[in-house]
């Protein structure tokens, strides 16, 4: 059902307010991310699994301190102490890059890694926990796509940025301009919230419960179990691209320049296909047909292309005669889009059919800890398979079988019996309006 003139008119100030607070926070993101991905490519796949273990193990020990801030403090103030953490991180980052020489490059490199996961998982899931909180499910299939393609145009613009500043800057005043640009999506979170918290149900409440909720919440509920598993195989073929592709670098590419240019270049080839996406089948795809195929036709196409890998390998592809790029790389970019163009609004807009601690504490520790238990366990299984003698096909070939099991999973997720009713609004308890008596 199309929305009325008034009601779309209605959505616009906050749809138009978010685009922009998620187009600074993905510009903060893409500052500085070239620069961990270029680490990666000067170690190869072999150290990968020691990276993702350090970040999985950040990621369980921040868990319980995230669930005691949800349960303690407001919406706003949660936001608030969130963000200007981690813009602090990014400020005092600044002296340990002007002295990386006597640091060192492979123990800084290690902790920015880390770290820049960690901000990335937590900064963007709160972002998104944000969204699911002060928007009911009908709207969010109408503007989700759009503030994806807010974002979208901050994951191009932050490596434009990197590339023209660098080389004049340096690296350590890039993360100044990380720390403005989060700085900027934190005011513009801010007047969100208190545009949304006049008419919601909940307002500026604390959600309260146990900071231990996001656990049991996964075990608990279907919808969060279907997600966990699919947000194990289904990022985990993004993963496997990553290794692959990581391990390319590390073969034909020498420098650290040479390496930072080739993933900058990905990220724009991801970021403008996933644009592309959201300007024309994402939006219609939610809305016409539910969230729940922005989760199956992803996982069709991952399928797609890791039989192409399983053809080609390590092959490169070429046009008119000329070498293009390696078939990983293509791999890479383009289970990257539809998962950033497609899927994220699609994952996101089920979350608003489900309560709030949930929205929050499940989400956020499915999309931390589950997440980087995912990249470590295929680091781990892509390094284990190397030395038995594996190569790039068969691993393909392996991602592509577990590809198909998370079409199944995909479609499970979309229709799970605990997902609040669609169009029924969600009481202060967490129940849909239908079922209280």
């Amino acid at each position: 059902m199309s929305p009325s003139p008034q009601a779309a008119a209605s959505e616009r100030p906050t749809a138009v307010l978010s685009a922009l607070a998620f187009f600074f926070v993905l510009t903060s993101y893409y500052i500085v991310r070239p620069v961990r991905d270029q680490l990666s490519g000067a170690v190869g796949s072999s150290q990968l699994p020691l990276f993702y273990a350090a970040t999985f193990v950040a990621m369980l020990l921040l868990t319980p301190v995230f669930g005691a801030m949800v349960a303690r403090f407001p919406r706003r103030r949660l936001l608030g102490w969130s963000y200007c953490f981690f813009i602090a991180c990014l400020l005092a980052f600044v002296p340990a890059f002007l002295e990386q020489a006597r640091i060192g490059a492979r123990l800084l490199g290690v902790v920015f890694f880390v770290w820049v996961s960690v901000f990335n998982l937590f900064v963007v899931s709160l972002f998104w926990s944000f969204m699911a909180d002060i928007v009911d499910s009908a709207q969010a299939r109408r503007t989700f796509p759009l503030i994806a393609l807010g974002g979208m145009a901050g994951a191009v613009f932050g490596p434009a940025v990197t590339s023209l500043l660098v080389g004049v800057l340096g690296v350590a005043p890039l993360l100044v301009v990380s720390a403005l640009m989060l700085g900027a999506a934190l005011l513009l979170l801010l007047q969100l919230s208190v545009r949304a918290g006049a008419g919601s149900a909940h307002g500026e409440a604390a959600i309260g419960g146990s900071l231990w909720a996001g656990v049991r919440e996964l075990w608990s509920r279907p919808f969060l179990r279907w997600m966990a598993i699919l947000m194990v195989l289904g990022d985990g073929i993004g993963t496997l691209a990553y290794a692959l592709v990581a391990d390319y670098a590390k073969a034909h590419l020498a420098s650290s320049a040479a390496r930072t240019a080739f993933y900058a270049h990905m990220d724009l080839a991801v970021n403008i296909l996933g644009a592309l996406q959201q300007l024309t089948l994402t939006r219609w795809l939610l809305v016409r047909r539910g969230a729940g195929w922005g989760l199956v036709l992803p996982a069709l196409v991952n399928v797609a292309l890791l039989l192409m890998v399983v053809g080609g390998g390590h092959a490169t592809l070429s046009m008119l005669g000329v070498a293009v790029t390696p078939l990983v790389a293509v791999m890479m970019v383009m289970s990257r889009s539809f998962a950033y163009g497609m899927t994220k609004p699609a994952v996101d807009a089920l979350y608003t059919r489900v309560p709030r601690e949930a929205r929050y504490k499940g989400k956020n520790f499915i999309e931390t800890a589950i997440w980087r238990f995912g990249d470590l366990l295929v680091t781990s299984g892509v390094s284990g398979l190397g030395k038995l003698g594996v190569g790039v096909a068969g691993m393909a070939l392996i991602g592509a079988i577990a590809s198909s099991v998370s079409v199944w999973v995909a479609q499970r997720a979309g229709h799970s019996p605990d997902l609040l009713p669609e169009g029924e609004p969600e009481t202060p308890d967490g129940r849909a309006a239908s079922r209280v008596g």
